[in-house]
């Protein structure tokens, strides 16, 4: 420091006391309807589509989502309408749903409104005013892929079956893992118990998480009769992705799962017939009581788990989506207070840091750039991730919050980290292919 000077002489003002512990850049964008952001998909001109759970300003609660569908360019400028984003085509509350197709058409699944839309890559819905809802015949609706032939396939996580319209066609519309006995179809061969996002591999083979659960199920897309299950070691799968490989990854929420006090307590919600929110804002506080929880596994293309999997270095917690980037590392979205991106060694290990073995931390969590409970890490065609501010106060999400904070439930903003990953081309279909 200059003799009487209070401040150093440098080109900008201010500068940091400390030294970070990341060299990295993260900027937040907001703006074009986005609020309480889930999976985001990239188009062939590198825009980034994500569905929103909430409106702009909702006094949001987990019991109803009605939230619409937002367009970024790659510098991150809203281009969808400011406070409502896309509307109509039947859309209300996407989830974890968006895909894209090889023509940049936009494919969302609704929770509120039990549907699936179609938006051209203008915003414009292709789908009818009511959505794509097979007479009724589709209720909550989750995950949903474009596979490499063009068939698309989503997920019924209030019914437990899957939606299969192929090369997109929903007037050939077909079902899949119901039961035929009379059963609740989670009995099913699938042995589907929330499932909330799926992929398709090399082998044409469809993967499919179980958020209820601590396994996956796979069958041939050509033959979904031939149903496979396999054990992840982590509890509620969320997230999951291909690597080049073929081996699967999947995020566990609850990685090991929850404590014995919290099953007791859901199983007398249940019993006292409580509506499912009571039952999703205890099984949330014991993830937030208990930070370092969760995981992430990989599969390898036979089923089995890969040495190690389950893996969690030290930071994860609230595990929730995963991506592959053109180098095969995992980027690791978590669902926690100040959210977090973690890279993890892949299963091409030449590509990692000397010495470093599938599973390992390359990074111990980006933090910072506003950052709060992330849902989705998705890489771009420049190698940027992109994380989805998902929920910000819990506290605000049930009961009749204190007025102030009553539109603090939904995440704001999207989370732009800059070069950060190999980049992949989009729009993805299929396992993600290098740049």
């Amino acid at each position: 420091m200059p003799e009487g000077k209070h401040l150093r002489a440098t080109p900008f003002l201010p500068y940091l006391s400390f030294a970070p512990g990341a060299w990295v850049l993260p900027l937040k964008f907001s703006g074009g309807g986005n609020a309480d952001g889930a999976k985001i998909m990239f188009d062939s001109e590198g825009n980034a589509w994500s569905g929103d759970n909430f409106l702009v300003g909702w006094q949001g609660h987990d019991d109803l989502w009605d939230g619409n569908l937002s367009k970024f360019a790659p510098n991150g400028g809203p281009l969808s309408p400011m406070t409502s984003g896309f509307t109509g085509g039947g859309l209300l509350g996407p989830g974890f749903g968006t895909a894209i197709d090889a023509n940049d058409r936009v494919w969302a699944t609704s929770t509120s409104g039990q549907t699936i839309s179609l938006f051209d890559k203008t915003g414009k819905p292709l789908s009818p005013p009511e959505g794509y809802n097979f007479g009724g015949k589709i209720s909550t609706m989750q995950g949903i892929i474009v596979t490499p032939s063009g068939d698309v396939w989503a997920l019924d996580f209030g019914d437990d079956k899957v939606v299969y319209m192929p090369k997109g066609d929903p007037t050939k519309a077909k079902f899949y893992c119901q039961s035929t006995d009379g059963k609740p179809n989670k009995d099913s061969p699938c042995k589907l118990k929330g499932q909330f996002h799926l992929a398709i591999d090399q082998q044409d083979r469809i993967w499919i998480t179980n958020a209820l659960g601590d396994t996956v199920t796979r069958f041939p897309a050509s033959d979904p009769s031939k149903v496979e299950v396999f054990p992840t070691g982590g509890h509620s799968g969320k997230g999951m992705a291909i690597d080049s490989k073929g081996n699967a990854w999947i995020t566990n929420t609850v990685g090991s799962g929850l404590t014995l006090e919290t099953k007791l307590r859901l199983l007398a919600l249940k019993l006292t017939e409580r509506p499912l929110t009571a039952l999703d804002h205890a099984a949330l506080q014991d993830l937030l009581n208990h930070p370092g929880l969760g995981s992430v596994s990989m599969l390898r293309p036979d089923g089995s788990p890969a040495p190690g999997s389950p893996f969690n270095p030290g930071s994860i917690w609230g595990a929730w989506a995963v991506s592959i980037d053109g180098n095969d590392h995992a980027w690791i979205s978590n669902f926690a207070p100040g959210g977090g991106l973690m890279e993890v060694c892949g299963a091409r290990t030449e590509t990692c840091p000397a010495g470093m073995k599938t599973g390992d931390p390359i990074s111990h969590g980006y933090e910072g750039g506003g950052m709060q409970l992330l849902v989705d890490a998705s890489i771009d065609p420049a190698g940027d991730v992109w994380v989805s501010n998902n929920w910000q106060d819990p506290a605000s999400c049930y009961g009749k919050p204190d007025e102030g904070v009553s539109t603090r439930c939904g995440g704001q903003g999207i989370i732009v980290f800059y070069g950060l990953a190999k980049p992949v081309r989009s729009p993805q279909i299929g396992p993600a292919q290098p740049q």
